[in-house]
Parts: structure tokens; C-alpha cells; sequence
């Protein structure tokens, strides 16, 4: 069978660096870091007091007062970058085949901070259960790609995917195969999280994964490095327009890049720990570059999973190392974490989105916070580090890990006629 070819027409980014897809790119070419003191809650008895929070950011500036307030934060998220890739795909959703337009987001926790509140004041009251007629359909995490679909009419595939930190990532992995397989014209596609909260910012502490690094929120992000302790929690949304080459060659569409390939894995190990050896992280590579139909010799930037944790971020290195051989070395790797923190969910959008980005302006966004060599690292390896560089990329990939074992990988490609 004959596979169509997808394209990415649209980009929309609300991150801790940049409020949009500009803002975004600017923060990340210029090695911004987006982590600070905690300002939506007290956090002062928290292990962790910092994160990388919007910045700016009032949702009734972009929706509908009422609207809003029957949306959780991370549904917010994804209207905002949903609305700015659409207008930036430029497409008229009253003339294209709503019946053949998708929308399929991920998210790996959903509403946390509505099921946080109304659990809390259910607690506080005198135990009969008064509940917002809005908890559920405000908490569940297919309530993003639902509100999508109804604004614009949206009737194709309409679905959340939910894989932990892997879950955009398999969201846009989805996507590309409706296109390709001509079920879909266009899909909506991306993730968005809004976990920074009294339960995220608890629960991903006492599993002793968050970055304690007080004293220094901007420089806690540090993947790669010696002294890296963990990751700086993230939130925000990232959304890209995925279109059927000739579709969108037929109504004039910019082309930001095609769309080649998707990979998936799991490490079948650990609840939350990778494989030391990055058995599955080398699967989903290898799954990636074969689904894709390229060599690794042809890949010239992997943005990295790379979550400032110690073991995570070796365990990738080293699968980068046995999958690309002697090509590892003239790779450009960065991870943009080392900027946004880590969103979770919406972690395989940006960071995808990230990679379309360096395609397109010929730069690679930098790793930084970096100071101190790790030994375990392969000292060959260019991780792109404190400052961008400049390099003509034809063939990139991200990659994207989730609790649970879950490995997703995303191949792309400069577009080509």
C-alpha cells in the first residue's frame, strides 16, 4: 500500500518560554530558562518551591469568561494552542470536510487541579457530597480534543491518547497514520498539562523525581549534566496542524515539514525507572527510522527526552550510542527541557514542534545549565550545549519517554516536493 505523505501546516505553542509559536522559538534560540519561584500556591513546605509556570498568561484573554470557567487549566492550554495553529494553518474550517478533519490531543493526567479542589472541599465541608455539576467533564482528559472538535465542528477522529509523558507524542503518531492511511485529510493534533499544583507538585515529590535545586530554580534543569537531581515541572500546550500533502498543496498551505515516520516501544522494566541500557528507548529508535524508511546515517538532530534525571538521561545517551554508531558523534542533540522544564503530556508536542522549528530556521536550540561533565556519558556526543548552533537539518526526531515504559519517537523531515 501506497502511504500518503503528511505535512505540518499550523503550529500553536503556549509554553513557559513563550506565549506563542514566536515567543516560543525566541526563547528557545536564545536559551531562556522558564523556571521560577512557585507563584499559584503557597509552596514554601514543599521539598521542590519552584517550577516552570506560564508566564503572562489570563485565559479569559483568549476565551469566553463563561467558557473558561468550565475548563480546567490544561483544556485552557489547549484551546489557546489549538486556536493559534488552525489560524496559522490558515485554514477555513467552513469550506474543508469536517467529516474528514480529526482531532486526536494528548494529555498524561488530565484535570488534576479540579479533581484536587473538589476533593479538598468535599473534605473541608461537613461530608455531604456537593460536587460541581462540571467536575467530571472538566477532569477527564478527552475533554480537550471534545472541546476542540465542538468549536470548530470537527467530525473525524476525535480521541485523547494517554501514555504518561509519551502522550502527545503518540497523539501525533496517531494522526499521522489516519492521514496516511486517507481516513483523515487534516488532523488537530498536540497535548497540553497544567499540573503545576498542590497534588502534582507533592506527588512528583515524594516520588523523589522533581529537581530540588531551591536556591537556583533557572539553573535546575540540567540535563546532561554532572549534577543534575532531577526534573523542573512544566505546563503549557503545544499544537500542530497535520495535513494530506495534496490537500494542502490544493489550498496554497505553508509547509513547515513532512511528517515521515512515528515509532513506538516499551521498556517492559520498570513503573517509572528506565531500562539501564535503554532496551526500549534503542526499539523505539530502531521502530522510528524503519517506519520512516531512512538510515541512521541520515539523521541530523535528535531533540532528546532528556529529563534532567540521573539515570534517564544516561539510559537515552547510551541508546543513542548503540542505535547511530559512529554517526552519533554528527548528530546535533539538544533537550529543550533544559529550557521549558518537563510538560508532561505535552512534552512530545513542544518539543516536536521545537524540532520543526530548528528544521525550518537552521539553528539548534541549545541544552543549557550545563557546568559539570558526566562521566557516564559518552564525551563524543555534541549535546548542543549553553548555546545554540547553526546547522542545515534535512532529517530530525524527537523522542519522548512516559511512566509506564511507554516510548514514542517522531521522525521529520525538511519538505521536499
Amino acid at each position: 500500500m501506497q502511504f500518503k505523505r503528511v505535512v505540518v501546516t499550523g503550529i500553536g505553542a503556549l509554553t513557559p518560554i513563550g506565549n506563542n509559536k514566536d515567543e516560543y522559538w525566541s526563547g528557545l534560540v536564545n536559551g531562556t530558562s522558564g523556571a521560577a519561584p512557585i507563584t499559584y500556591f503557597d509552596a514554601s513546605k514543599f521539598k521542590t518551591r519552584f517550577a516552570c509556570e506560564l508566564k503572562n498568561f489570563k485565559a479569559t484573554d483568549f476565551l469566553d469568561r463563561k467558557e473558561a470557567r468550565k475548563m480546567d487549566r490544561f483544556t485552557q492550554y489547549a484551546m489557546v494552542a489549538s486556536d493559534e495553529a488552525i489560524a496559522d494553518a490558515d485554514l477555513n474550517t467552513d469550506e474543508v470536510n469536517k467529516l474528514r478533519v480529526g482531532v486526536i490531543w494528548g494529555a498524561g493526567i488530565g484535570g488534576l487541579e479540579t479533581f484536587q479542589n473538589e476533593v479538598l472541599n468535599f473534605a473541608s465541608g461537613d461530608g455531604t457530597p456537593r460536587f460541581n455539576p462540571f467536575f467530571i467533564p472538566k477532569m477527564i482528559p478527552d475533554i480537550a480534543p471534545g472541546n476542540i472538535s465542538i468549536k470548530y465542528g470537527f467530525m473525524g477522529p476525535n480521541y485523547a491518547t494517554v501514555s504518561a509523558c509519551a502522550s502527545s507524542a503518540n497523539a501525533i503518531i496517531n494522526a499521522l497514520n489516519y492521514i496516511r492511511l486517507g481516513t483523515c485529510d487534516v488532523v488537530v493534533t498536540g497535548g497540553s498539562e497544567a499540573a503545576v499544583t498542590l497534588a502534582g507538585m507533592g506527588g512528583f515529590n515524594a516520588m523523589h523525581a522533581l529537581s530540588t535545586r531551591n536556591d537556583s530554580p533557572e539553573t535546575a534543569s540540567r540535563p546532561f549534566d554532572g549534577e543534575r537531581d532531577g526534573f523542573v515541572l512544566g505546563e503549557g500546550a503545544g499544537a500542530l496542524v497535520l495535513e494530506e500533502l495534496e490537500h494542502a498543496k490544493a489550498r496554497g498551505a505553508k509547509i513547515y515539514a513532512e511528517v515521515i515516520g512515528g515509532g513506538l516501544s516499551a521498556d517492559a522494566h520498570h513503573m517509572t525507572a528506565p531500562h539501564p541500557e535503554g532496551i526500549g528507548v534503542i526499539a523505539v529508535m530502531k521502530n522510528c527510522l524503519e517506519n520512516a524508511g531512512i538510515k541512521p546515517e541520515d539523521v541530523d538532530h535528535i531533540n532528546t527526552h532528556g529529563t534532567s534525571t540521573p539515570l534517564g538521561d544516561v539510559a537515552e545517551l547510551k541508546a543513542i550510542s548503540e542505535v547511530f554508531g559512529d554517526h552519533a558523534k554528527n548528530i546535533n542533540i539538544n533537550s529543550t527541557k533544559s529550557m521549558t522544564g518537563h510538560l508532561l503530556g505535552a512534552a512530545g508536542a513542544i518539543e516536536t514542534i521545537s524540532t520543526i522549528l530548528a528544521m525550518e530556521h537552521g539553528i539548534i536550540p541549545p541544552t543549557i545549565n550545563h557546568s559539570t561533565v558526566d562521566e557516564n556519558i559518552n564525551p563524543d556526543l555534541n549535546l548542543t550545549l549553553n548555546k545554540a548552533q547553526k546547522r542545515d537539518i534535512k532529517v530530525a526526531m524527537s523522542n519522548t519517554f512516559g511512566f509506564g515504559g511507554h516510548n514514542a519517537c517522531v521522525a521529520l523531515r525538511k519538505f521536499e516536493e
